[in-house]
């Protein structure tokens, strides 16, 4: 069971964005992620180490050698978690249930702004759904069979290849539900 102080971390707007942006890039600097976010240094930093804190990120040697720098990574790349988990402690759960709240914001944001802009892009995105019957064991086996395929697809893509890549978001719900 996450720590629901790991699930708020993330779940806070920057540091959501923080961290997607080091899932895309592995590595960045804190003077390069202010850039990319168009967010001050200071307020960079500080939310860095919030993540820190909750155990999601690490900061790192600069590759260059350069000890005047500050670069981070990911010190984990997936959550999973379920308000019911947090059943025995009211406020948690209340947190789990805002965090899954936010994080569905998030994901439907994302689909919505390419929804905005996918009538001018080359690239085509899909679409898929399925209903099925099924234990809540065996759902959770459907969750962890998603997520390896994703880890697997994610990691046999060649990044020095030379190929054209742009970021692409991929999300899943798998819920009970009546027809």
């Amino acid at each position: 069971m996450e720590e629901i102080s790991v699930i708020t971390a993330v779940h806070h707007p920057l540091r959501r964005r923080i961290v997607d942006h080091l899932h895309l890039h592995e590595t960045a600097q804190v003077g390069t992620l202010a850039r990319a976010l168009n967010v001050q240094v200071g307020s960079i930093s500080h939310h860095l180490r919030m993540l820190q804190r909750a155990g999601m990120v690490e900061q790192i040697d600069d590759p260059t050698g350069d000890r005047r720098t500050s670069w981070w990574r990911l010190a984990r790349h997936s959550l999973s978690w379920s308000s019911r988990d947090y059943a025995d402690a009211p406020a948690a759960a209340y947190l789990a249930r805002e965090a899954q709240r936010l994080n569905l914001r998030h994901q439907l944001e994302r689909l919505q702004q390419w929804n905005q802009v996918s009538t001018d892009s080359d690239v085509e995105a899909f679409s898929t759904d399925a209903l099925a019957w099924a234990t809540a064991a065996e759902l959770v086996e459907l969750q962890h069979r998603i997520t390896d395929a994703i880890d697997a697809w994610r990691a046999s893509i060649d990044r020095s290849d030379g190929q054209e890549r742009m970021p692409v978001f991929f999300f899943a719900h798998g819920f009970p539900t009546e027809v």
